[in-house]
């Protein structure tokens, strides 16, 4: 049982040991640790920044992202589904049904609140 389980350790430890490794040749012993003032500086598109980074998003922002999320995942999900829709039968059908009502709802919350109009 536990030999089944190995390979996936080594590779764990593999992975582990290369970033680690990375992390170690390129913090300690390929970069120069020279600081300056023009190094130490903020940097925004090479003048110094005029706002607080902490600033506050227009809420369509936000919306967009939901409606990134809404289309991505149904277009995720319904491939699988699609390919397996025979052996699934009717629990399949209605399964998609709902996940697929829930996406609507969101995309006409997205609609109410105007994040198709663009200006």
């Amino acid at each position: 049982m536990l030999e089944n389980y190995l390979p996936v350790l080594i590779f764990i430890a593999v992975g582990l040991l290369v970033g680690v490794g990375a992390m170690f040749m390129g913090g300690f012993l390929l970069a120069p640790y020279r600081p300056d003032s023009a190094k130490n500086s903020p940097f925004e598109c090479g003048f110094e920044a005029f706002e607080d980074a902490r600033m506050n998003f227009d809420v369509r922002y936000y919306l967009v992202a939901i409606l990134f999320i809404i289309f991505d995942l149904e277009i995720a999900f319904l491939f699988p589904w699609a390919i397996v829709l025979d052996e699934i039968g009717l629990f399949g059908i209605v399964a998609m049904g709902i996940f697929l009502g829930i996406l609507v709802i969101g995309f006409i919350y997205e609609w109410k609140k105007g994040a198709l109009e663009w200006e």
